[in-house]
């Protein structure tokens, strides 16, 4: 009712249903937003396995019924790994039509930066966000750019930048929870939007964004077959390509690494789930993910 009554230009109707085979049917874009959020007693692995369950069926429905080349946004947490699991359950589709959800989190780093540096945050730009949508993820301020001077020339503050601006990032979704009793609502809808115009409108000149996409082929040297948010630019036809001048440095190296093995491990955990044999979990912490309970 509510999205009726807003008026958008682009709404042209709302229609409600429970079967995921009627409701993805010649689909092009599909956005999976719900997930079952973690409760007390739950263990990470066990979320893991619940809620793949629901995007293992998603994507079937998505490979029996949507349009061949439907583009696929996996909002529901735990977003990287869920998103592997439905684009495995969808092999008609291209795997690299398949996103999780990170522009949040950049959104996030672009106003930390900001705030830091006195500037309104449209100034901000070529910002990275690496890895897993959870506490490991790496917020990138060694390409980053505040008014086309990379970040570090402007902020001086190693100290800052590797700890209280990485930290502050990457337990937003934790502070937020703790100042309001739930998760966030409308900045992650705010990412949603941005998310799928990053996808259909050029990317500025000389700027990328980041989106949890699929490692096959990437330049950058990382684990193959995982869901891993990096640097994309789209010419606004809904595809993207991954950036190549990206600079790295031990710090970023290292960083990129642990959510590297955080993912790894989350994949292993949910063998089951994705066909390629028994699941074993082994994850090496309990990285509360960004928005949890």
């Amino acid at each position: 009712m509510e999205l009726e009554d807003s008026l958008f230009p682009l709404l042209r109707e709302v229609n409600i249903g429970i079967d995921a085979y009627e409701v993805f049917q010649d689909a092009e874009w599909a956005l999976l937003i719900g997930a079952k959020p973690r409760g007390p007693g739950i263990e990470r692995a066990d979320l893991l396995d619940i809620n793949g369950q629901i995007f293992a069926e998603q994507g079937k429905a998505l490979n029996a019924v949507a349009s061949p080349n439907v583009k696929v946004m996996v909002v529901g947490n735990p977003c990287n790994t869920n998103a592997l699991i439905c684009l495995k359950n969808a092999p008609k589709i291209p795997a690299k039509n398949f996103h999780a959800l990170t522009r949040l989190d950049e959104n996030r780093a672009k106003c930390q930066l900001a705030l830091k540096a006195g500037v309104f945050y449209d100034k901000v730009s070529n910002v990275t966000i690496w890895g897993n949508h959870s506490t490991t993820q790496v917020p990138d301020f060694l390409n980053a750019k505040i008014d086309g001077m990379p970040v570090k020339e402007v902020i001086k503050d190693d100290k800052w930048l590797e700890h209280e601006f990485t930290e502050k990032v990457q337990k937003r979704g934790g502070a937020l929870i703790q100042k309001w009793g739930r998760s966030s609502a409308a900045s992650t809808a705010v990412s949603i939007v941005d998310a799928i115009k990053s996808l259909v409108t050029p990317t500025p000149e000389g700027d990328w964004f980041s989106s949890g996409v699929y490692t096959s082929g990437n330049p950058y040297g990382i684990a193959e077959d995982i869901v891993f948010s990096m640097p994309c630019r789209s010419k606004g036809d809904g595809d993207y390509e991954l950036v190549k001048e990206i600079q790295f440095d031990d710090y970023l190296r290292s960083r990129i690494a642990k959510t590297e093995a955080e993912l790894l491990a989350e994949k292993r955990c949910v063998a089951h789930l994705t066909g390629e044999g028994i699941a074993y979990c082994d994850l090496p912490e309990d990285t509360m993910l960004p928005g949890e309970m």
